[in-house]
This record gives C-alpha cells, structure tokens and sequence, in this order.
C-alpha cells in the first residue's frame, strides 16, 4: 500500500515555508496570471526561483496553477507567459482548458501536466481520456463517491488527487457562474466574489424595495453557502481504493489554518500507513480541526447525494482559537522572539502549537518590546505587528504558533 501524496496550498512565500514546516509532501501555487485565485497573494516570477529552491532543499515537490479557462484574446499572453515560465523547474503545472494543455505541449514538452478539478473529470473513461492526453496526475471530481473514486483509480496508471480538506462550492466541481452574472468578475478566470456566502431576501416584482426575509432559521437564509469539506474520518477508505494524492483546499486562508490542518492529516496519515491493522483515529485530530476557522464541516458527496447535511446555515465561519502570535526564533535564555498577529494580554492562557501534534499551555508573562532601548519593562498589552520576547516552554522552535481560546464566532 503505497502512501498517498499529501498536497497542500501556499498562497504566498510565509505559507509555502509553513506548508513545508508542517509537513507537506508537495504544494500548489498561483503565479501573477491565469490561476483561479487572483486574490491571493500569489508569487511573482521573481520569487518563484527562491521558492522552488526552498521546495527541492526540503524535498516537497511544486505545482503552479495555470487552470483558468481562457478566451482567445489571452492566449497571445499565455504564450509569452509559458515562455517565461520555461525556466522555472516546476515538478508540474496544474491545468483544465485543453488548449492550454497543447500550448504547454508546445513549448515546455518536458513538463509534467496534472488535471485540475476545474475539468471536472467525473467518471473513469473521462479519466482515462486525460491519461491518453500524457497527464500524469487527475484531480477528480468532488461529486464522486467513494465507490467512484474506486473504479476510477482501479483503470488508471497515474496518480488520482482527491480533495480531503476545505472549503466547497454550490457549483460543478466549482464551474460557477454566480459571481460572473452578479458582479461581471468570473469565477472561472480567478476572481470570484464568491455570491454563494452572501445574505439573500425575496423582492416581489410589483413592491421594489421591500425585501422579504427567506428565513430558515432565526438569523438568515445562506441559500448558496455549503459547508467545508473534511474526510479526516474516512482517510484510511481512500487511501485502500487507491487515491494516489490527498489535496487540502485553501490558498487565501491563514497560516494558523494550514499548521492545523496540515499537522493534523500529516499525523492520521503517517499513523495508518505505518500500521494500518492496528490504526484507530485520535479524538484529538477532529477537535484540532474545530478550533480553525470553518464552517462546519461534511464529507460532501462521498456517499452519495449530500442534500440538507451539505447546507449551512450560517454564514459567519466557526472557530475556537484565535492566531496570536508566532515563534520567529528562541534565545539562549529561552525567550521567544514573537511576530504579534492579533492582540493579547499580559496574562492571558495560551496555547503554543507545532508540528506532528505538538500541543503546549503556557501563560502570557513577562512580554517585552524587542526593539525598545530599554526591552526589560514589562507590557500589560501585546499588539498585531509588534516583535516582542517572552518566555516560552523547552522545546519550542521557529515556526510554531501562538493561539489564544476564544468564544466561538
């Protein structure tokens, strides 16, 4: 039983050196054009070099999305784009138009090609159509269930990359036209607004400007907005009918997001491929997953139509912990050096997170300006952007995290 891939986001350079902190075996990121998260941060052709040096020194493979479907007044840039690109030893680009598929073909054959979930490959001849196309690796549908998946992986001889963590759309394996027709930015070229997390009301035709309320429970109606995505549960099932490759959505989320995720789904997977007879899923993991920023979660269409178990009810995102902090280095003394990332206390109960599960209490004492002239006079308040030193327990090393318990939001 092969272990599968675990892929992971990196909207930008502080994420890519999270994901790889957090024990990524491979990444996916956007360049400055034609990926389908123009909002997030992105890389620019300066700093992809760096980054795919920072890959390869640690052995996590990259992608680079170039998945948004395109008119023809784009493909004389695509041209020029992919011609820059050509240098950049990229492990594979991520792709759905077919006529982008041939441009790469034409002018970078050597380069791995993987089908995004754009192309919404929904069976296994379709599948099997991409694999006669020289893809190596297929991203199927989200509508797929398991026993789909199970086929699909059984007639192909390259990897098939499943979604496990994330967030959903109420669309075809995200062809939606929803922010298209409402705000003119399409979805499909990477600038969704993404309609389906706005509040909705009813305008009957002959009273413009009364809005009626569609209430489905006290607060609202979210008609469009699904819950997040979360198979933690069902990882072992994937990876025995085959999934080669498990993919956690989430460019433009937080670090505290993918640590969490990540070190979660890193720890269940290395746990089970390495003794799956006696494998048992800790409690902790999914409580882990609840203290991130979510919306409730559902394990989608792996088991068939989702209907209602699909749909939240809420807009606002869930969460228990709040990122406040994070370790940029440790002195001799055992001070941490801390990046302040939301305010906290003097005081205040803290939890330090790291990778492979790592889960610290400590209190908030003794918080000193860095770069103060005088950094022994103690703070009452620490704010966002600060750089600040406070003891911190053995152990603890750069990159790990700071959160604070909230009430949940």
């Amino acid at each position: 039983m092969k272990k599968p891939e675990l892929l992971a986001p990196a909207g930008t350079m502080e994420k890519l050196e999270c994901a790889i902190r957090y024990g990524a075996d491979a990444v996916y990121l956007g360049g400055p054009e034609f990926g389908l998260r123009t909002m997030a941060g992105n890389f620019s052709l300066e700093e992809m070099g760096p980054a795919l040096q920072l890959c390869h020194a640690h052995k996590v493979r990259c992608y680079l999305t170039i998945n948004s479907y395109l008119p023809d007044s784009s493909l004389e840039r695509l041209e020029q784009y992919l011609q820059e690109l050509s240098r950049f030893p990229f492990d594979a680009y991520i792709v759905s138009d077919p006529g982008v598929l041939r441009m790469i073909r034409r002018i970078s054959p050597e380069r791995e090609i993987h089908l995004s979930t754009q192309a919404n490959t929904i069976n296994h001849e379709a599948a099997l159509f991409w694999q006669d196309q020289g893809v190596t690796q297929i991203n199927l549908a989200r509508e797929m269930t398991l026993d789909d998946i199970r086929r699909t992986a059984a007639s192909l001889t390259i990897p098939c990359e499943v979604f496990v963590h994330g967030a959903l759309c109420i669309a075809y394996s995200g062809r939606c036209l929803l922010s298209s027709a409402l705000t003119g930015r399409s979805a499909n070229l990477g600038e969704c607004t993404q309609p389906c997390r706005w509040k909705y009301a009813l305008v009957e035709e002959t009273r413009p400007g009364q809005y009626l309320p569609v209430v489905e429970e006290k607060n609202a109606t979210f008609i469009f907005n699904s819950r997040d995505l979360c198979l933690l549960e069902y990882l072992p099932d994937l990876v025995r009918v085959g999934v080669g490759s498990f993919k956690i959505e989430g460019r433009m989320k937080g670090i505290h997001y993918l640590a969490g995720v990540l070190r979660v789904y890193r720890t269940a997977l290395d746990t089970f491929c390495n003794s799956p007879e006696t494998y048992q899923p800790d409690p902790a993991w999914l409580q882990e997953l609840t203290t991130l920023s979510h919306r409730g979660y559902t394990t989608g269409f792996l088991f068939g139509d989702p209907r209602d178990v699909g749909q939240s009810y809420q807009a606002d995102y869930q969460r228990s912990h709040l990122l406040v902090g994070s370790i940029e280095s440790v002195t001799k003394s055992g001070d941490g050096v801390v990046l302040v990332r939301n305010r906290f206390r003097s005081g205040d109960h803290l939890e330090l997170i790291g990778p492979n599960m790592k889960h610290t209490t400590l209190s908030a004492l003794r918080l000193r300006p860095l770069d103060a002239d005088d950094c022994s006079a103690p703070l009452d308040v620490v704010h966002p952007n600060m750089r600040i030193l406070m003891p911190v327990p053995p152990g603890t090393a750069a990159g790990d995290l700071l959160r604070l318990p909230v009430t949940s939001s």
